[in-house]
């Protein structure tokens, strides 16, 4: 008993599962909260790795300098920021010029790191901890249908039968049964504009889902203001000065932005005399950035082109209300389904009425994560459901229809 009521008091927690990745978005959506995110946690290890377990940066100092002034000047240049002067150019007498070209970032470039795949993954546990909202549990539909690929046929198609039958009392429940102004003004709205989250009308879902795709492009295209910001330089440009450089000249050269040999000032106070010191630092660990960002400048803007693509694909498949019985149409023309034109009028209720917006989604999504069969199988039981549901009852003997109507009484009894 004791134990029961602590498993019950701890199942109200809610499960660290929900942050993992699941199969029940696309690739895309992986491309971002899985890859990228790996991406960006491996570069932050290295990066660390290269921080406190080698030597990050070595200065050379005097002749005057013990180890012990050598160790003080290598922190103090690590810690206080060092910056960068081309060898060509005179070292400005101004000591407010020099601030100016300092170098604030390498100190930093593990969080910043860290920071960034957080961003990534942020759309992703969003999405899965307030799918669960629209009153189903797509995880779990989304991994029957893809376990019935591996089991036997009785297997594959017991389950997809409990899997239809679950969509099935799903789309029944979460529908409106009181017809007020409020109710009739939510239905319109969601019908204008599918951006109306509202699980009753079927909406919820796609709405959400597009809420995110949203997210997801903001997100990457952020990453170039933020890493500009971060850099204090243009970012945004790197990698075409990259490719610029790479045509005309055929060889990688040193980055200004990411400079090996840099300078550092600093004082030493000695009694009532401060003596100020200017000292030449190498920054080891400027090789491993400089290498790391030119490669996320590349992937960014293929996860951006991407993703951007994505999600315009996505609006054209769910504005458009065409899509959804177009998308229904092509698996019940697989199973031989429509013969007759009030078939097709049967299907575009079908897909308008009977699954809506939501209902078409979970099957795009179970399409994207297993295969086109399952689906058919999917779409095929729920239009035999559907039929059944909407086929006229058959008038019996004592339905009021066989009764003769008045006139035709009438008429019996002269």
């Amino acid at each position: 008993m004791y134990f029961r009521s602590i498993g019950s008091i701890l199942g109200g927690v809610p499960s660290l599962k929900k942050l993992q990745g699941a199969s029940n978005d696309d690739w895309i959506d992986r491309l971002n909260h899985v890859w990228t995110v790996f991406l960006f946690a491996l570069f932050a290890i290295v990066v660390s790795t290269g921080q406190f377990v080698g030597d990050p940066i070595h200065c050379w100092c005097p002749a005057e300098f013990t180890g012990s002034y050598v160790d003080y000047a290598k922190s103090y240049c690590w810690i206080k920021n060092t910056y960068y002067i081309p060898m060509q150019e005179v070292i400005p007498t101004d000591h407010g010029k020099r601030e100016q070209e300092e170098i604030t970032y390498y100190q930093w470039v593990p969080l910043i790191l860290l920071f960034q795949a957080f961003m990534f993954k942020f759309p992703n546990i969003m999405w899965r901890v307030f799918n669960g909202g629209s009153g189903i549990n797509l995880d779990k539909v989304v991994d029957m249908a893809e376990k019935t690929q591996m089991g036997s046929p009785d297997d594959r198609k017991t389950t997809i039968d409990h899997i239809s039958k679950y969509l099935d009392r799903w789309l029944e429940t979460h529908r409106e049964y009181k017809y007020n102004i409020i109710v009739r003004a939510k239905q319109k709205m969601a019908r204008i504009c599918c951006f109306f989250c509202n699980k009753r009308a079927g909406t919820y879902l796609v709405a959400f889902y597009l809420f995110v795709k949203v997210l997801y492009v903001v997100n990457v295209i952020g990453q170039f203001f933020l890493l500009n910001a971060f850099l204090a330089s243009d970012y945004s440009l790197y990698g075409f000065e990259v490719m610029e450089m790479l045509a005309n000249e055929g060889s990688w050269k040193e980055s200004p932005r990411f400079p090996r040999v840099t300078l550092c000032d600093f004082r030493i106070r000695q009694l009532q005399n401060i003596q100020r010191w200017t000292v030449q630092c190498v920054l080891p660990i400027n090789l491993f950035n400089e290498k790391i960002f030119i490669f996320i400048w590349f992937w960014l803007v293929i996860v951006a082109t991407l993703s951007c693509i994505n999600m315009l694909a996505w609006f054209y498949r769910i504005v458009l209300k065409r899509n959804r019985a177009a998308y229904i149409k092509k698996y019940l023309k697989i199973n031989n389904e429509l013969h007759t034109a009030s078939d097709k009028k049967t299907c575009v209720k079908f897909a308008d009425q009977y699954l809506r917006d939501d209902g078409v989604f979970v099957l795009r999504v179970i399409s994207k994560n297993s295969t086109d069969l399952v689906v058919t199988d999917l779409v095929q039981n729920m239009w035999n459901m559907y039929k059944k549901k909407t086929r006229p009852t058959e008038p019996n003997e004592y339905e009021p229809n066989d009764y003769p109507s008045e006139k035709e009484a009438l008429a019996n009894d002269n």
